[in-house]
């Protein structure tokens, strides 16, 4: 099962920003997210059509199963 830890910022612009992280350590401490997005938001390191990011609108965990069949 493949787990992504999806960070969602405010830009400038008031749009939300996603920015994802593939197998995050677990388990999940909300509170470090929280302080590790402030970071994020006070380093100014990402830039996006919309403008720098400007609060921290959430985040979650996207689980995703995946099944392959063999066609023959």
């Amino acid at each position: 099962m493949a787990k992504t830890l999806e960070l969602s910022f405010m830009t400038e612009a008031g749009k939300v920003s996603r920015l994802t992280i593939d197998n995050p350590k677990e388990p999940i401490d909300p509170a470090v997210v929280k302080l590790s997005m402030q970071q994020i938001i006070a380093s100014g390191i990402f830039a996006t059509p919309n403008g720098n990011y400007t609060a921290v609108e959430g985040a979650r965990v996207i689980e995703r199963n995946v099944t392959d069949y063999e066609i023959v």
